[in-house]
């Protein structure tokens, strides 16, 4: 006796059904949610960095933000238009600079974060002059010394700013962090 086989779904022989819309936009509802920042990197003349205070959290920041990957959006580009938004300069982000992927932890109640961060270049005075803050959510801008920033930017951001810093003097290429910290 021979042992009945079940029929082969539709489809090509041999192959699973096709996946279903239903299937994938619950499977894609269950996959890891990752936030995706980006920001850039500006400095002066002196080799100061641009930081900007943020009205809605305590310490201080570079100009970026949360791409808005669902419109589409690129971390360049997000990077990009948080630059236009907070401090009214459209400048095209130079360089990657580092990559930083952001657990969550104490303190941070959030899904884990990758941060890209560009170069932003050397700003002139005119520059620096033109700078003109998104009041809704900075209250100021300063520029700060590389040996001063840790006062400023304590953690993974310090970190990665003075990661930043060393990929531009030395031309490493993009510095690839986990909270701060070089891998690899």
């Amino acid at each position: 006796m021979t042992a009945s086989r079940p029929p082969e779904p539709e489809g090509r022989p041999g192959y699973p059904s096709p996946v279903t819309i239903q299937d994938y936009t619950t499977y894609i509802a269950g996959l890891p949610r990752v936030l995706v920042g980006a920001a850039a990197l500006f400095r002066d003349a002196e080799g100061r960095v641009l930081l900007v205070e943020p009205n809605y959290r305590e310490g201080w920041a570079l100009p970026g933000g949360t791409v808005e990957s669902d419109t589409g959006e690129t971390p360049r580009q997000g990077a990009r238009r948080e630059t236009v938004e907070e401090i009214g300069l459209d400048v095209e982000p130079g360089p990657l600079l580092a990559v930083d992927w952001v657990p969550p932890g104490p303190g941070r109640p959030r899904p884990p974060l990758v941060a890209y961060l560009y170069d932003g270049g050397v700003l002139d005075a005119a520059q620096l002059e033109t700078i003109t803050l998104q009041e809704e959510e900075l209250l100021s801008w300063r520029l700060v010394a590389p040996q001063e920033l840790a006062e400023y930017l304590p953690d993974e951001l310090g970190r990665r700013v003075a990661a930043a810093l060393d990929v531009l003097t030395h031309g490493s290429g993009p510095a690839e962090l986990e909270d701060g910290h070089r891998v690899g």
